[in-house]
């Protein structure tokens, strides 16, 4: 079974940055899209960002410019460098994996999440 653990969340001034990352882990052979949703309380969970195999990333237009997502393909990681954070974008952050072939299996993936907190 796979497992996505995230890691870099915490508090942070209005302005700042946080890089968050997620690794991916199992008899993984090839992972076709990873990347990141966010949950606000009495929000709907809303994607943030997201890459697939070859690279290319989509962006929510309310991060567009601000935030970067990257991948390390051979790590099973893609990361999430967010900067200019505003207290809009305080949530908790999750980490999602789709079309993850394993030796057995195929299917999506989502981490625990990890809680990003902006204060004006």
């Amino acid at each position: 079974q796979v497992q996505l653990v995230e890691s870099g969340g915490g508090l942070v001034q209005a302005g700042g940055s946080l890089r968050l990352s997620c690794a991916a882990s199992g008899s993984i052979i090839r992972i076709h899209t990873m990347g990141w949703y966010r949950q606000a309380p009495g929000k709907e969970c809303e994607l943030v960002a997201a890459i697939i195999s070859d690279g290319s990333a989509n962006y929510a237009d309310s991060v567009e410019g601000r935030f970067t997502i990257s991948r390390d393909t051979a790590k099973n990681t893609v990361y999430l460098q967010m900067n200019n954070l505003k207290p809009e974008d305080t949530a908790v952050y999750y980490c999602t994996a789709q079309g993850v072939f394993t030796t057995t299996a195929a299917g999506d993936y989502w981490g625990q999440g990890t809680q990003v907190t902006v204060s004006a």
